[in-house]
């Protein structure tokens, strides 16, 4: 491998290797509830409603609701709090955030003439449509898998099903982990070895170089790796994930009004994504020593961090059937993001044996995996909405939307690591619904409402990710030219994802608990 080492003093950094999971594409396929206060008091059911500049992200009709020019400013406080249970083994995590979330405006023009065409409006909309700031803690005591099985997974069956060879693990004289490491992820021979992904092996590498694995016999360099963790102990482990960032939205907005009984619309949306998340993963055992060194205890390090853009389009309408009678129907196309990946790995094993002193192997490449760009499309999403309008006193509003999450892909498709991932998400996904109903009841200047939402697991098990449940209320005073809304929003939904894709696939039993404080100041223009 030595003969390979120019290649990394030339300072490449850009990796060929693929590390995507469905879970990657799910992050971007979901949306939180988010908004203005009275959007999010009322669950965001506002498909038939308008007149709310949250109510664009629904149905682009809304905004040629609006009578008059209206700017609106939200800031909310997020209070997550992540129980988990493995193993029997009960703990949890809580993160609190604080964000402007929601910044707007909305222009009307009327037109005075004797055209049918009542009025036209333009509008731009930020909202950060999902707040990325987590923490999530799980320990217990597993009786049956180590995490020696996620890096035995990787070695043994990476190339079309081989071990990784042990050229590409073993590093020769003079060569660093630095040096062995990051050429794993950036160029492998195209030979013999085409179908080895270099993700694959460096958590091969990873695993070898903190002997947490070793190869059969030595003398083959095809030969299949075994783990050096001990059977028949039970393994306490710890997993620790925190998250950061943000998946920001822009929509630009034009609307029309054709005899104030239908309304029709256009949004343009420009997505960005920033995320980080740092894991860590322990583990140590109470296998009893022996006079040979095996595994004791390990710490597994992963930072990740995910940047990019994206864009998509909606279009959508409101009919007023009657006075009372609102129906409205939209369309949310694909989004189609370019994203990029940043990853860092650390592995630090102790090595423990009878009657010896331990030894401690810090596997630090200190090599940021920097992968080429790739393209995610998220599924599209079609709402249809009712409302009834009780004159001016109140008001009650339903939407359904669907969404098949199966129909996700991963670009390019022609890549056999994305063709592979897109026939996963294929029979692992499927197409969901969500239910929304919102309220309001006015008292003159005072307004009270109230919300509640159903979500469907995107996943077939309905395991995984399951449904999700949620309630909201809130208030609003209007002083005229000005407005304060205030909303309180409550959202549960469990999980049961395991730590790794492969290998060591067992997962705390989550039960993630999301409460929102969202406060909105309103001024017509």
């Amino acid at each position: 491998m030595k003969k390979y080492i120019f290649l990394v003093a030339l300072g490449f950094s850009v990796s060929v290797a693929q590390s995507q999971e469905i879970s990657d594409a799910l992050r971007y396929s979901q949306d939180n509830l988010s908004g203005t206060a009275r959007f999010r008091a009322m669950s965001g059911a506002f498909g038939a409603l308008g007149g709310d500049l949250s109510s664009i992200n629904v149905n682009p009709a809304g905004s040629a609701i609006f009578s008059n020019n209206q700017m609106a400013i939200t800031l909310s406080n997020y209070d997550i709090k992540n129980n988990s249970n493995y193993f029997g083994t009960s703990t949890s995590e809580k993160n609190n955030s604080f964000d402007l979330n929601q910044a707007g405006a909305v222009f009307v023009f009327n037109n005075r003439g004797n055209s049918k065409w009542k009025k036209v409006s333009l509008g731009i909309n930020y909202e950060n449509t999902n707040n990325f700031d987590n923490g999530l803690f799980s320990a217990g005591t597993n009786p049956n898998n180590s995490i020696g099985n996620y890096f035995l997974s990787y070695a043994n069956n990476s190339n079309d099903g081989a071990p990784v060879p042990q050229e590409f693990v073993n590093r020769v004289p003079g060569e660093t982990i630095s040096d062995l490491y990051s050429f794993l992820g950036t160029n492998l021979p195209n030979n013999q070895y085409q179908n080895l992904n270099g993700f694959s092996a460096q958590q091969a590498f990873l695993g070898y170089q903190g002997f947490v694995i070793d190869a059969v016999d030595t003398n083959n360099n095809n030969s299949p790796y075994t783990s050096n963790v001990p059977a028949g102990g039970n393994y306490y482990q710890e997993n620790s994930i925190y998250s950061t960032g943000y998946n920001g939205k822009l929509s630009f907005n034009a609307a029309t009004s054709y005899n104030d009984k239908l309304y029709i619309g256009l949004n343009l949306n420009s997505h960005f994504t920033d995320y980080r998340k740092s894991s860590t993963f322990y583990e140590d055992n109470n296998a009893p020593l022996t006079a040979d060194y095996t595994v004791s205890r390990l710490s597994f390090e992963n930072d990740l961090y995910t940047y990019g853009t994206g864009f998509s389009f909606q279009v959508g309408a409101i009919a007023k059937l009657t006075n009372e009678v609102r129906v409205g129907l939209a369309y949310e196309s694909s989004t189609w993001y370019n994203l990029n990946d940043e990853l860092s790995q650390r592995l630090v094993v102790v090595r423990s044996a009878s009657n010896a002193d331990d030894i401690t192997n810090d596997v630090n490449p200190q090599y940021v995996n920097r992968y080429e760009l790739y393209k995610l499309q998220t599924p599209s999403k079609l709402t249809g909405s009712f409302a009834y309008v009780f004159g001016k006193t109140g008001l009650i509003s339903v939407d359904y939307a669907m969404k098949d999450y199966s129909n996700t892909k991963f670009k390019p498709e022609n890549d056999s690591y994305f063709n592979n991932l897109n026939s996963e998400v294929n029979s692992t996904l499927t197409s969901t619904g969500e239910l929304r109903i919102g309220a309001e009841y006015k008292i003159e200047a005072l307004s009270l409402r109230a919300g509640y939402r159903y979500e469907q697991s995107p996943y077939k098990n309905a395991v995984t990710i399951g449904d999700l449940t949620g309630y909201s209320g809130g208030l609003g005073y209007s002083f005229g030219s000005t407005k304060v809304d205030l909303a309180y929003s409550y959202a549960k939904r469990n999980t049961q994802q395991g730590f790794f894709s492969q290998g060591l696939t067992d997962g705390a039993n989550i039960d993630a608990v999301n409460n929102a404080i969202s406060l909105t100041l309103l001024f017509e223009l």
